[in-house]
């Protein structure tokens, strides 16, 4: 009897120990579980938008070997392809980390806007400028000479990146907005036999370089942020959680309420030029805005859709701030979803949106822009009920 009553004190001060001990993670181990998160989101962005620039240079071999119309729009798909998995990571920039944090290549990458004349010839009101780096024979072309031109007096003397290879396979886009076309470049530009223009050779080397150059700086980023390596993430995911946090908000508050709402929509909507498009040459504006927000709000939800479909997910910065302040954590899910409804509800092309006198498509601009901004201020309220004090400009 006696052994029976000291097994269950035993039996009961176990349960008693068990119901008094700390359970589940500490706010520490979360907010490490949404660091890590993140770094894995930034991982496949990155990893996608490198094996999207594979594609691309592949079609762009294809085209400068044997140029052809229908392997110069196989190449505008591969470039139009390659533009998606690339425009949700911007949202990973602007806190110093590896894509524009000293010497890192985000200049190299997605520079805009861009002086045409600085690469290539251009079409002055009918009189056909031979100017740029292509049609100046003395310069050699390569990848490492391209890099070194790049935005070397001016940041509008953009000679690599994106919008480098939009424009050679685009041209400018010379339509009025109206007209809902994109540039029309012709694939005789690549002829080196009967071809149209001059440096036919040249512009393919070009062409090619930049596409080299691109798949260069994306391994760059690929290397900094993948897993289990001596690498940026490990610093990053391994150092004071609360400092890696407000890097995050500070990367994709600045896209959403600095970059995308100001930069690319805002100015635009303000001057009306197409000149100030995103992506002027092939009209891809609208649909870069989309991925761009489509990259903060995964960011928040903690949650990226691969390009193959696969999902990346894990504890996110949703559930650190609800566990704060759910009205917080609402209103932000809230706003970063209306701001994503009010972007798609843009129009291609996006020139036409911006243009004087389309009242209700510089409404729609302007709704996104106001929208964008809320989400902003919204995200600088959930860092705040953190801990975390941030800069958005």
């Amino acid at each position: 009897m006696l052994r029976q009553t000291v097994f269950m004190l035993f039996i009961a001060l176990i349960a008693s120990g068990c119901k008094t001990s700390p359970s589940g993670p500490s706010d520490e181990d979360k907010k490490r579980e949404a660091v890590q998160t993140y770094a894995s989101i930034v991982s496949a962005g990155y990893e996608d938008s490198y094996s999207k620039a594979l594609e691309l240079r592949t079609a762009l071999q294809t085209f400068v070997a044997v140029p052809s119309a229908a392997a110069q729009t196989a190449a505008k798909t591969a470039w139009l392809a390659a533009r998606i998995p690339y425009g949700q990571t911007e949202a990973f920039r602007f806190y110093g980390g590896p894509i524009d944090g000293d010497g890192g290549p985000e200049g190299q990458i997605n520079s805009w806007p861009m002086d045409e004349q600085y690469i290539d010839y251009v079409d002055n009101g009918g009189t056909i400028s031979n100017t740029g780096l292509i049609n100046n024979t003395s310069v050699a072309i390569s990848a490492a000479a391209i890099a070194a031109s790049n935005q070397q007096s001016s940041e509008t003397d953009v000679s690599t990146g994106y919008h480098a290879i939009e424009f050679l396979l685009w041209g400018q886009d010379l339509t009025a907005p109206s007209a809902n076309q994109s540039g029309q470049r012709a694939y005789t530009d690549y002829l080196t036999t009967g071809g149209t223009n001059q440096n036919q050779a040249r512009r393919g080397q070009y062409l090619l370089a930049a596409a080299d150059l691109l798949v260069q700086d994306l391994q760059i980023l690929v290397d900094a942020w993948k897993p289990n390596a001596a690498n940026y993430r490990a610093q990053f995911t391994g150092g004071n959680p609360d400092a890696a946090l407000a890097q995050i908000f500070t990367g994709m508050g600045s896209l959403t309420k600095g970059e995308l709402a100001g930069e690319r929509m805002s100015v635009a909507l303000t001057s009306g030029d197409q000149e100030d498009e995103h992506s002027c040459f092939s009209d891809n504006t609208r649909e870069d805005a989309v991925q761009n927000a489509t990259g903060a709000r995964n960011i928040w939800l903690g949650r990226y859709t691969r390009t193959d479909g696969t999902l990346v997910s894990g504890r996110s910065l949703e559930s650190l701030v609800t566990e704060k302040s759910g009205t917080a954590a609402s209103d932000l899910t809230a706003k970063l979803d209306a701001a994503l409804t009010k972007v798609k509800a843009l129009q291609s092309p996006f020139d036409l949106e911006i243009s004087s006198g389309n009242s209700a498509g510089n409404q729609r601009v302007q709704d996104g822009v106001n929208a964008l901004r809320s989400a902003g201020d919204a995200m600088s309220e959930a860092a705040r009920v953190l801990g975390l004090s941030i800069n958005l400009e």
